[in-house]
């Protein structure tokens, strides 16, 4: 492909992409097809000589897309949002084309785009200034593949910390020693990376039992680290959600904050889904606390219009992250490598090689403008509501949690069982996608206003399809 057919193809494919995306609402939101089905429709080996552009985008439309589940369209209501719009898919593109790796000296543009735009955003976010890099600044940002990858960066930054100091103290103290005390915490109600990065570090990690609002408050978290210590284990890591995956629910920051500053304890904030609603004044409250932290994460790729992979992550001193990954083999040395810039790709992070994610950020920065960001938001959280209306008109049905951001919890009045036939009956139809969660002892579904196109129209059409679902179902349960 030369430049010529690029620009003609390339036409092709944007035609392509917003053809589909404006389209979405009409096609099945969760495919039909079983696991393996992709792989009789495609050659055993790759192609001697080469395809037509046309006979590939043929495929993509036969064999590709049957085997999609549509996470933009509006009928789509699981999981979280996953963040899309045209100015980061063009910005996508111009990443693609310029693609530089990772340091300074490589690329400095990737480098400084990146530093300004996370402080552009911690500024929307309105975070303390220790945790943002300006000139002189002993914190950051830098960008992250996913929230999982904040969580895990966080976790061996606070491991490496706490052995150090702790030979530094004791010199005859081996890491094999220190490492079998560790032990970390999180809310029982956080996601299961956090989990994962506990058995990636080599450290125990305990889950807090949270209260009746699903948070992690000081007393049980204080009962857990004195009866530790009593056992001769070493705090030294606790992770406090800010909107969990199952509800939505907000760890106490305010009270767990004071206590890992006190206990000498890193402090990581894992606000993967409801840290975009922060860059709004009347939600930024829920953020009281971050002062507390010694990090502090959340994805524009769920919910601020940037398309995956940004996890957007800050650290009150980088020397903690560059002190635990830092290596300089002869091949990566250059000539600005002690500046503030120039250590951020190399060493706050697993991977060395990465896209120019920053691109994504200052086109739609840039192109919706923060009260645009801001309007999203707010009608994401005004849809929920109307939802979280539509369930208490309904007898049949409770709402199990309290809606604070743009998902609503909820169930039919009865047995486990019950609720799980009807997510059943909900997802097998395929006219809207749901995914439930347990909290305690009762199954859920949950329904999280996720699509950038979706409306009250869409809302509303899915909770009468749900309702009708329900007669259905108990009207079987009587028969």
């Amino acid at each position: 492909m030369n430049s010529g057919e690029f620009r003609r193809r390339g036409k092709e494919m944007v035609d392509f992409v917003a053809d589909y995306l404006e389209g979405i609402e009409r096609r099945q939101v969760y495919p039909d097809v079983e696991p393996g089905y992709l792989r009789p429709l495609i050659p055993t080996t790759a192609p001697e000589e080469p395809d037509t552009f046309e006979d590939i985008l043929n495929d993509v439309e036969k064999i590709i897309m049957p085997g999609v589940t549509h996470w933009h369209s509006p009928y789509f209501f699981a999981y979280f949002p996953s963040a899309n719009s045209y100015p980061a898919l063009l910005a996508d593109i111009l990443c693609g084309a310029i693609e530089p790796t990772s340091w300074t000296a490589a690329s400095p543009a990737c480098t400084e785009l990146e530093t300004v735009m996370m402080d552009w955003l911690g500024k929307m976010l309105k975070l303390p200034e220790a945790f943002l890099a300006g000139q002189v600044g002993e914190g950051g940002g830098v960008i992250q593949g996913s929230a999982s990858e904040a969580t895990l960066v966080a976790l061996l930054a606070a491991r490496t910390k706490v052995v150090r100091r702790l030979q530094a103290a004791s010199p005859g103290l081996t890491q094999g020693a220190i490492m079998e005390k560790l032990v970390a915490y999180s809310s029982d109600q956080a996601h299961s990376s956090v989990e994962r990065a506990g058995l990636i570090g080599g450290v125990k990690l305990k889950a807090i039992p949270s209260d009746g609002k699903f948070a992690m408050r000081a007393s049980a978290l204080q009962e857990a680290l004195e009866r530790d210590k009593a056992e001769g284990l070493i705090p030294f890591f606790v992770v406090a959600t800010l909107g969990t995956t199952s509800c939505c629910s907000f760890d106490n920051l305010l009270e767990v904050g004071p206590i890992c500053n006190k206990e000498d304890m890193w402090l990581h904030i894992d606000a993967a889904y409801a840290g975009s609603s922060f860059i709004c004044p009347e939600f930024r409250h829920l953020l009281n606390g971050v002062e507390f932290a010694d990090s502090f994460n959340f994805n524009p790729h769920k919910w601020m219009l940037v398309n995956f992979d940004c996890s957007a992550m800050w650290v009150k001193k980088r020397t903690d992250l560059i002190g635990a990954f830092k290596l300089d083999p002869l091949y990566l040395k250059h000539g600005h490598q002690d500046s503030v810039f120039s250590a951020l790709f190399q060493h706050w992070q697993l991977p060395l090689g990465r896209r120019f994610r920053s691109l994504k950020m200052w086109f739609v920065f840039r192109m919706y403008g923060v009260k645009g960001l801001q309007a999203y938001i707010r009608k994401h959280v005004r849809l929920a509501h109307e939802f979280e209306r539509l369930v208490h008109q309904d007898p049949r049905f409770e709402v199990c949690a309290e809606v604070t951001l743009g998902l609503v919890c909820f169930r039919l009045k009865g047995s486990n069982k019950l609720n799980e036939d009807l997510l059943e009956r909900i997802n097998r139809a395929k006219k809207i996608h749901l995914v439930p969660c347990h909290l305690r002892d009762k199954f859920v579904l949950r329904f999280a206003i996720c699509a950038r196109t979706v409306e009250f129209a869409h809302v509303q059409r899915a909770w009468e399809h749900i309702r009708q679902l329900a007669t259905d179902l108990l009207r079987a349960e009587k028969d």
